[in-house]
């Protein structure tokens, strides 16, 4: 396993990192054993996987920061913990009891990497910020990110204090990002956490057509509006969506690998990367997922993935924000 550096911090993230909104199980994500989760972070530390992603908001059948907090009881040496705090706590009087609460479900008394899940554009972000600085120089926290930044956001907050990493959908099938979010990521030195590297399990290849994907993950701008559980309004991009999957599973094959590894080499492959937040539900499919962090393709074959997908990549073009239509990204 190879490790990144967060800014200028000493904090050592490893590039697999396990993103842990799954834990909450729920309408999302369906039935999730506490277990299991549990087994799952001990299987990743244990292949030297210490980079561990949750949220304050990922709370359905279970709260992913008590799952987590569990998990690392006598591991919390070993691991570096990014959580997140979600917009509507971004006012400034309400931002250190929310850091609190995060720190008792964690059980630890020390948070990482301090994310904001999503811009409010209600605040003043400046101020907000000036809050996590304080806990930062107070040893609350280590570090502050953000997610789902969008340029004007982004360059807002970078100029209050040092943003170490901006968390962002990035995968073959959703590149919105490219356009500009991207570039000036690379361009401040801001590293770029993906989630959702493998579209939310849609390039492991585990779908044959749009019908057969769960309602909690058929919501995101990939698909009909119809689908029960999506609030975009848009009309989706599903043949060009599963006609590119087939393209990727049959290059995969063609290489005798995985869809999955195939997928995560492409997106480790690209510049800025810090970390891929790979959302594995068992230690199993932990497992799976691993051999793409030693695998590297080679150039033709990343540019043959790349155009598999560029039909999609029009579809959407520079909305990086994955289930509205009205970007929430500014």
């Amino acid at each position: 396993m190879k490790y990144t550096t967060l800014g200028n911090t000493d904090i050592k993230v490893s590039e697999f990192a396990v993103g842990c909104w799954p834990f909450a199980g729920g309408s999302v994500w369906g039935a999730q054993d506490d277990g299991v989760s549990i087994s799952t972070v001990h299987a990743a530390l244990d292949h030297g996987i210490n980079f561990f992603d949750t949220a304050e908001g990922y709370n359905d059948d279970s709260h992913s920061e008590e799952v987590l907090g569990k998990a690392l009881k006598y591991r919390r040496e070993h691991a570096v913990i990014g959580t997140k705090i979600g917009p509507a706590h971004l006012i400034p009087r309400g931002i250190r009891e929310t850091c609190e609460a995060s720190l008792k479900r964690l059980g630890t008394d020390y948070i990482d990497l301090y994310q904001i899940h999503w811009p409010n554009h209600d605040v003043n972000v400046s101020k907000s910020l000036e809050v996590l600085e304080d806990l930062r120089v107070e040893g609350k926290i280590r570090a502050i990110g953000v997610c789902n930044f969008g340029q004007k956001d982004l360059g807002d907050a970078a100029d209050s204090v040092e943003i170490v990493t901006n968390q962002l959908p990035y995968n073959l099938l959703w590149r919105a990002i490219e356009q500009s979010i991207l570039p000036m990521c690379r361009d401040k030195g801001i590293g770029l956490i993906c989630y959702s590297p493998l579209a939310q399990g849609l390039l492991t290849g585990r779908y044959s057509s749009a019908d057969e994907v769960p309602d909690g993950l058929s919501r995101s701008r990939l698909f009909s509006r119809n689908r029960p559980l999506a609030v975009h309004g848009e009309e989706g991009c599903e043949k060009d969506a599963f006609e590119a999957i087939k393209k990727i599973v049959t290059i995969a094959y063609e290489l005798g690998e995985h869809p999955a590894t195939v997928s995560l080499a492409w997106v480790r492959a690209q510049e800025g990367i810090t970390s891929l937040l790979v959302g594995a539900r068992s230690p199993d499919e932990l497992k799976l997922n691993l051999p793409a962090f030693d695998y590297k393709l080679s150039d033709d074959i990343a540019e043959r993935l790349s155009d598999s997908t560029n039909a999609v990549k029009q579809y959407l073009g520079d909305n990086a924000d994955m289930w509205n239509g009205t970007n929430r990204m500014r």
